[in-house]
């Protein structure tokens, strides 16, 4: 019978103990052997506005004691049928960008050289362009769940062509993103110019503004995403500033009027069925965060992106 890595449970030890990883898994040196991987990316060199996004992914394995195997709502029990770890951190050079990006594709590349699916602790929302070179490279293009307060299309933050506010931009330009496959949600606030949402919906991304959520379950958008979707690679970056700040206010770029933490549940569990190949949770910055409630609420999103991978069983 396969044995299955299993987190840390409050009974056998208190949960203000035992090991600092994500659920209290295990920790492996590498992606072998496993069908998903938790992988920390302290990066925060190409943030435009409050740093510290460095932090995050030890901030989030942190206020991820508290969660458990199994899915209360969804009946989903991961641990039952995929072999899952925390590998640690990539080890980006916090001195050089350029150089960063590179290490993290080539890290990426490795994981997902094991068959493995990546689910990542950022670190800022940079890092997702090189997660998507590596995730392209082995799917080909994919279909992309955004959920943000901002689209990251610019062309450029003070002339350079990668940082935080670019990677969507640059992920369409290289044939990343799988054509009419990218839906945005959450999208709100102030802008330089109607560019900064109508480049998206001019590249036939849907976009979803944070005003079209509200009041609103969110259920049945998921089900046209799902359709959108079909059988294509789907990849889910999650920026944390997608939650309005009352909920998620540990971030560097606060917006009003954003989603509930109940409609982004609705938007991870909504991508149920859907072939996922990864998923990041970005933009959790714990000097803003004093209570530890923004990374909780990216642990518990990140939990349940592993409860929505192909594979998962659930219980009846």
């Amino acid at each position: 019978m396969h044995h299955y890595n299993q987190p840390l449970g409050g009974n056998e030890m208190p949960r203000f103990g035992g090991p600092a990883t994500m659920m209290r898994l295990p920790a492996r040196p590498s992606a072998e052997g496993l069908d998903a991987a938790f992988i920390g990316v302290p990066l925060d060199i190409g943030t435009s506005n409050r740093p510290g996004t460095r932090l995050g992914p030890r901030q989030i394995r942190d206020e991820s004691r508290m969660l458990r195997p199994y899915n209360m709502a969804t009946r989903a029990a991961p641990f039952d049928s995929l072999q899952v770890a925390d590998i640690g951190d990539v080890p980006i050079n916090t001195f050089h960008l350029p150089k960063s990006i590179d290490i993290i594709t080539a890290f990426y590349a490795e994981v997902l050289g094991h068959g493995c699916t990546p689910l990542t602790l950022g670190g800022e929302h940079t890092i997702t362009l090189p997660i998507l070179r590596a995730i392209a490279a082995t799917h080909g293009p994919v279909g992309l769940i955004h959920i943000d307060a901002h689209a990251d299309v610019n062309d450029q933050m003070f002339g350079e062509p990668i940082a935080h506010g670019t990677p969507f931009r640059r992920a369409q330009e290289e044939g990343l993103l799988a054509g009419n496959k990218v839906v945005q949600i959450g999208l709100r606030g102030t802008g330089y110019s109607a560019e900064d949402f109508d480049w998206c919906r001019q590249q036939g991304f849907r976009v979803v503004t944070a005003e079209q959520c509200w009041y609103t379950s969110l259920a049945p958008l998921m089900a046209e995403v799902r359709e959108q979707m079909g059988d294509t690679p789907v990849y889910i970056s999650f920026d944390i500033d997608g939650l309005d700040p009352s909920v998620a206010p540990g971030t560097g770029t606060v917006e009003m009027g954003g989603l509930t933490s109940a409609q982004g549940l609705e938007i991870v569990r909504g991508a149920t069925g859907l072939n996922i190949v990864g998923g990041d949770l970005v933009e959790v910055s714990p000097p803003y965060d004093p209570s530890g409630n923004t990374a909780l609420m990216g642990a518990t999103l990140l939990y349940e992106m592993l409860c929505v991978l192909p594979g998962v069983q659930h219980r009846d």
